[in-house]
């Protein structure tokens, strides 16, 4: 079997000391090998006429983060080493970078899904993963007391900040195919296109119409509001909200009651794969070390493969 840049290519017949053909009797080893690398959801895999052929399955996106564009993916681990963003650009003397895709996932809390953060709110803080926290807009929490003031806050502009890396807020929905539950994803533009594919392939066996759910809308605070959340990722620059969820635990103070129950009849299947592909595949910048490893970690892997199944 010939993998590219690993292997020597053979001839077409079997080796005068009795050696393996190129037939039926590694037909198994060949498919073994394709669902190995399919299971690693980074790279399209397929047998074509006696090649392996493989691609990266990512969606690559740049950014401008401190007056530098970025490169951000959605199969980066992220990580590297924070920085101090400096003078005279936005947010200077704050911390970017250093986050992980280990640790993107928050709560339902504005404020969660920080590297070792655990309070809400996002008034001050650097940026672990370079993307700013969602801004709901000044009118978030209005009317609720003191207890929901951190939510409307102008520190990072109004939804249509198109200093925003990623670009201005927008959203997507996503409705169940066996209940009446609507999900809508909430971030920066370039986010959602990032995760359009990725969830509308993972999750369509869940989705009521996964070819429809292709149009970004931008972000309507009037419709669209924190007490909906269900989940905050990357941290708290991602929601996943559900339509008919009512949190009054956002309203109080803090750690003062628990979130309210998830309405009965919540399709708990497409929320869970719409959490768990959000996880795997928003995107991240990388460091130069982290994209290092993760090459280097593809060549020790599939040299693994080959010499395991002799190919």
């Amino acid at each position: 079997m010939y993998v590219p840049f690993l292997t020597k290519r053979r001839g077409g017949g079997a080796s005068a000391g009795g050696g393996r053909s190129s037939g039926s009797s590694s037909g198994g080893q060949e498919r073994l090998l394709v669902v190995i690398l399919q299971r690693e959801k980074r790279f399209f895999v397929e047998w074509r006429e006696g090649r392996l052929i493989f691609k990266q399955r990512e969606e690559r996106i740049r950014v401008v983060v401190s007056g530098k564009s970025r490169s951000a993916s959605t199969s980066s681990f992220g990580g590297g080493k924070p920085f101090m963003i400096p003078s005279g650009q936005l947010f200077a003397g704050r911390s970017a970078g250093g986050g992980t895709r280990g640790q993107v996932f928050g709560t339902r809390a504005y404020g969660s899904g920080y590297p070792g953060v655990y309070s809400r709110g996002v008034g001050g803080r650097g940026f672990p993963f370079y993307f700013w926290p969602l801004a709901w807009g000044t009118s978030a929490g209005l009317g609720f007391g003191a207890g929901a003031a951190y939510m409307h806050t102008d520190e990072y502009g109004e939804p249509t900040n198109s200093s925003r890396p990623g670009g201005v807020m927008a959203s997507l929905p996503f409705t169940s195919n066996s209940s009446s539950s609507t999900f809508h994803l909430v971030a920066d533009n370039t986010t959602l296109s990032s995760l359009l594919a990725p969830i509308t392939t993972n999750c369509s066996s869940f989705l009521a119409s996964p070819s429809a759910n292709t149009t970004l809308s931008p972000f309507n605070s009037s419709a669209l509001f924190p007490e909906q959340v269900v989940q905050y990722f990357r941290a708290s620059s991602v929601a996943l909200t559900l339509d008919g969820y009512n949190n009054s635990a956002v309203f109080a103070a803090e750690n003062s009651t628990s979130d309210t129950a998830l309405p009965a009849g919540t399709d708990l299947a497409l929320l869970a794969c719409l959490n768990a592909t959000i996880g795997q595949a928003v995107p991240l910048v990388s460091g130069a070390e982290s994209q290092a490893r993760m090459g280097m970690l593809w060549v020790v892997v599939l040299v693994a493969v080959v010499r395991v199944f002799g190919l």
